[in-house]
């Protein structure tokens, strides 16, 4: 929690409870599912106040915004280099090393000076490949 003390914007309580849910969350959730848990404890929360303090933290570099799935944004407060497997059946996202580097050819990145990469693996987690014939 100490990460978000200085991101530049009043921290009333509700934001403070946004802030709490995000730390350290691995579940890369929407702005939704952020209000639905957080406006549990703060039912006069607007869905507006989500967006705007993602918006925030998305400008300050304290969260990534995800739009490796389709239907809606998702939300990674980790922010160091990391690659995500996602399944194509539940939508599950996990974080995966960035110790999987991708060559390109000379031809393709044509003197690009590369800085960073994500890699995006799709596929079945465990519990929804027990379901499904691959």
């Amino acid at each position: 929690m100490q990460r978000f003390r200085y991101i530049g914007m009043k921290l009333t309580p509700q934001r403070l409870a946004i802030l709490d849910f995000l730390d350290g969350n691995t579940s890369h959730p929407s702005a939704e599912d952020v209000f639905q848990f957080v406006s549990k404890r703060f039912p006069t929360m607007s869905l507006a106040t989500v967006y705007s303090t993602l918006a925030v933290l998305k400008k300050k570099g304290e969260v990534l915004e995800l739009t490796i799935d389709p239907d809606k944004k998702r939300y990674d407060p980790e922010t160091s280099e990391h690659h995500h497997l996602i399944c194509l059946s539940c939508k599950r996202i996990v974080d995966m090393p960035s110790e999987r580097r991708i060559e390109l050819p000379e031809r393709v990145i044509q003197n690009f000076t590369i800085v960073k990469s994500h890699i995006e693996a799709y596929g079945y987690c465990p519990a929804c490949k027990k379901t499904i014939t691959v």
